[in-house]
């Protein structure tokens, strides 16, 4: 009987040390292309020929992010301004030095059930991966 309870933990550690590296991996990918493309979208909107970021700026975003595996509905965007103004809006694009701030958020995805093997509780289900950027407008009317 000791043998058979050696043999399932040794299992269960030899299953969680070959594919714990493995999510890992796909963890630190999916918040490196979230926060690329976060970047990638301040960039853009606060040029000067933007101001903002827009709902259709978002929508190629998700296209983007679907390209490397992410669920595009998934990806939820939080964009506001430093002065309170609507940084959404086409039709008044935030002036030059106005701070636009984004935020991005996906979720893990069950990406740390393989962590119950080894005894860890894995994150709660809507814990979500979260991205930050903030960068000054250059729109000039």
């Amino acid at each position: 009987m000791r043998n058979i309870l050696v043999f399932v933990l040794f299992a269960a550690m030899v299953c969680w040390m070959m594919f714990s590296p493995i999510y890992k991996h796909v963890l630190i990918a999916r918040q490196a292309v979230l926060q690329q493309e976060t970047d990638y979208l301040l960039e853009v909107g606060a040029s000067g020929s933007y101001g903002y970021i827009d709902t259709a700026m978002m929508e190629r975003s998700r296209e983007r992010l679907a390209a490397f595996g992410m669920q595009p509905e998934l990806v939820q965007y939080e964009v506001t301004a430093d002065n309170g103004l609507a940084a959404t809006d086409p039709a008044s694009p935030l002036p030059r030095g106005t701070g636009i701030m984004l935020k991005m958020s996906y979720p893990y995805e069950n990406l740390f059930q393989i962590d119950r093997l080894i005894g860890l509780a894995p994150v709660s289900p809507d814990s979500r991966m979260r991205t930050f950027g903030l960068k000054m407008s250059e729109y000039m009317p």
